[in-house]
């Protein structure tokens, strides 16, 4: 690969992820960053994934390769202005914001399309920051590209042979394709996820459902704990695909409503029996923008020691563990232990193991 030199306004989640990748997949590429939190640039710095903290974007290197902004969406913006005359001719810039429409109407306003490309890696967490980013975050997520209208090709083409070499599934749309399909796969459903803990809250005044909620209701709720800032610029930025699908989604649930009250249970049983169907039929060899977790629960009893066998047993056969929580809603006994993993090639094998080791699902 040509370039060598990059460099990151911003360092949060998806910017620390991708300077992670960068720097795993490239050891002797120079990495440069501007960002307000001094703490986060430290952390990179130590970690050596940073090589260069940079304190105003006048301080950025000539020989920049290419440019992610990495900030929210409208602080990008504001950047594309600022940078139009600092950088050099030769410096690609991108972004990895995940509304497209906007920035790139920015881009071909200021003259920016011959070398803005936009970018959105579809990969998140419920957890924002430098401290949350991780290399693997972006390890078979799809990278959604939105090239300039004079954007060369043979750089785009570049750029997906980049990207793939990091890890990612690169993918090209237009930005109006992209907006009205990040509108229904993400946004939405992190206005759902926030807006049924906002219900729960209003409606339990016992504090009884807060309790029972587990399982289930925090794997649908999981992403509402998201940056409040970034997503409140999200919705600004998209707000008209997203004022579609919820107009959409209002009248699929006026008519589930309207199903229940007249007492139709084959409309509800076609509801589940249909969105069951094109649920199954889903690509699960990609992450997608709401990370999906491959994860098992399993039946242990509460002695000490048990985590330790379940870890020993996988560790043994090279399944590594993503992460290991625990459903609290059991007060007592049997407790379900919740474990999750990278691939679903080492969810499958896990099972398998587990299984054979008299494990309950």
């Amino acid at each position: 690969m040509e370039w060598k030199h990059f460099t990151f306004i911003g360092l949060g989640l998806i910017g620390g992820s991708l300077a992670k990748a960068i720097k795993k997949a490239y050891p002797d590429s120079h990495i440069s960053v501007l960002d307000k939190d001094e703490h986060s640039i430290q952390i990179a710095l130590a970690e050596a994934v940073v090589n260069q903290e940079l304190k105003s974007l006048k301080e950025i290197e000539k020989d920049t390769d290419l440019l992610f902004l990495c900030a929210p969406v409208e602080q990008n913006r504001a950047f594309l202005k600022e940078l139009k005359t600092l950088l050099s001719s030769h410096t690609i810039l991108s972004d990895v914001g995940s509304t497209k429409t906007a920035i790139m109407k920015e881009a071909e306003e200021l003259g920016l399309s011959s070398r803005f490309i936009g970018g959105h890696p579809m990969a998140g967490a419920e957890v924002s920051g430098y401290q949350a980013s991780d290399s693997l975050l972006l390890e078979n997520a799809y990278y959604l590209l939105t090239p300039g209208k004079t954007f060369p090709n043979e750089l785009t083409e570049k750029m997906q042979s980049f990207l793939s070499s990091i890890g990612s599934i690169p993918f090209v749309m237009s930005p109006k394709e992209h907006d009205k399909s990040v509108a229904c796969v993400s946004h939405l459903p992190h206005l759902l996820a926030a807006s049924l803990v906002k219900l729960l809250k209003e409606e339990d005044e016992k504090g009884t459902m807060k309790k029972l909620a587990a399982g289930g209701f925090k794997d649908i709720s999981r992403i509402a704990s998201s940056s409040p800032i970034m997503w409140q610029q999200i919705c600004l930025s998209n707000k008209a695909p997203i004022i579609d699908m919820i107009e959409d989604y209002i009248t699929l649930l006026e008519d589930i409503k309207t199903s229940i009250k007249k007492e139709e249970p084959h409309a509800v049983m076609e509801l589940f029996q249909e969105s069951g169907e094109y649920r199954n039929s889903m690509d699960s060899s990609a992450q997608g923008l709401i990370q999906s977790e491959y994860a098992i629960s399993l039946h242990v009893q509460d002695h000490p020691g048990a985590i330790s066998i379940i870890s020993t047993i996988l560790a043994s056969n090279m399944v590594s563990i993503r992460n290991i929580g625990i459903n609290h809603n059991r007060e007592k006994g049997e407790g379900a232990l919740q474990l999750s993993f990278y691939t679903g090639e080492d969810c499958e094998m896990a099972k398998k193991l587990l299984h054979k080791y008299g494990f309950r699902f």
